[in-house]
């Protein structure tokens, strides 16, 4: 029983409990580490899928397999037979009638060969984050609040494959000689979104619970605002790429910063409805394209020169970084319009922009998370 403390007695003369350190990160528990490599496995893997699904596309492989067998399709053909047989599949779609009529077996193969890759590798990655995930889980090393979000990424995953066969399914219907360029987008757009929720959480996984506490505390609320929009803006100009990826619109006009000498290209709205214009006509959905491109980059410069007034030496460096990736990647997207498209500039714009989204995010969450510093410098 406690002893009734003397109303003379100071206050100073009782013993204080101290705090005992580490009690955040004690209760939040689980693998940080190892979940972490595990996400960045994934990380690299989808950088690589992206890359690969561009490629895919770059090389018209898309619609050279008619079906959508998620597990038998594992299975490439292996016999004469069965090469024959998927040929003839791809024979009585519009591409091979009314573009590719008179193929031969081994340039089938190639485009065979890029699309089976590209789907295989979508059930690779699905296997490492389903072997990833029940382990930890068994294990019970995922750290508390995080069961759920690593479920979402696998969730994102599945979709992921269902919309590819949509996607390519629209490309299989009559008169059609590519997918639908608003389904490439969102086959595109969901990549981006599942490769930024894996980003964010392996920033996130890079520091202890407390650790992210207390740097927020010493964030910068506006800088972060203006990062969100950055990443927005950012991701609309990714989806408009898509688009224009879509319909091969960035081979249509290959004069800069004009369009066929005029500032708009010619016969915008030609199509009815009026609507189609902005999926289908390859001059408008490029200008869409350009013009988004350019405001998003002077945008850009105002979040960039806001950051540069960060006093956290490693924020202002991550939107440095962010800038001068955006002015590169401009600089690759002019050139693959003039150059018409080749498919080694077009996929390094790709590329360019799965870097500039990775570094879009660090930004942001460095602005809301900055790392401490001492007066000299970052804190080891």
């Amino acid at each position: 029983m406690p002893t009734k403390r003397s109303i003379f007695e100071a206050v100073g003369d009782t013993p204080k409990q101290a705090a005992a350190p580490g009690v955040i990160d004690a209760k939040s528990g689980g693998a940080r580490r190892g979940i972490r490599l595990w996400l960045m496995t994934l990380f690299a893997l989808v950088v690589v899928m992206i890359v690969v699904g561009g490629l895919t596309r770059l090389t018209d492989s898309g619609l050279s397999i008619t079906e959508w067998k998620p597990v038998t399709g594992a299975l490439p053909p292996m016999t004469v037979a069965e090469w024959e047989t998927e040929f003839d599949k791809y024979r009585a779609i519009p591409e091979y009638q009314l573009q590719n009529k008179g193929m031969t077996m081994a340039e089938f193969k190639v485009i065979y060969w890029w699309e089976w890759g590209h789907r295989q590798l979508g059930r690779f990655i699905g296997l490492v984050w389903a072997v990833g995930f029940v382990g930890f889980l068994a294990a019970r090393k995922i750290p508390s609040g995080w069961t759920q979000k690593l479920l979402f990424i696998g969730v994102l995953g599945g979709l992921q494959g269902f919309i590819g066969w949509w996607m390519v399914s629209s490309g299989l219907e009559e008169g059609m000689l590519d997918v639908a360029s608003y389904r490439l987008a969102t086959h595109l757009g969901l990549a981006f979104v599942i490769f930024g929720f894996i980003a964010w959480y392996v920033y996130q996984l890079g520091r202890s619970q407390s650790a992210l506490l207390q740097a927020r505390r010493s964030g910068d609320a506006g800088l972060a605002r203006l990062g969100s929009v950055l990443i927005g803006f950012t991701f609309l100009q990714i989806l408009l790429g898509a688009l224009v990826a879509g319909i091969d619109a960035g081979r249509a006009y290959p004069d800069w910063p004009l369009m066929a000498g005029g500032f708009l290209p010619p016969q915008p709205f030609d199509l009815q409805p009026v609507w189609r214009n902005f999926f289908e006509d390859d001059g408008l959905v490029q200008f869409m394209h350009r013009m988004a491109g350019y405001i998003l980059f002077l945008f850009a410069i105002f979040v960039w020169l806001r950051g540069r007034k960060s006093a956290n030496d490693q924020t202002r460096f991550a939107f440095n970084a962010v800038m001068a990736m955006m002015f590169l990647q401009m600089i690759v997207g002019i050139v693959t319009v003039i150059y018409s498209a080749p498919w080694q500039i077009a996929i390094l714009h790709q590329l360019g922009a799965v870097i500039l989204w990775a570094l879009v995010l660090r930004a942001r969450f460095l602005a809301q998370y900055p790392i401490p510093q001492s007066i000299r410098g970052t804190l080891e």
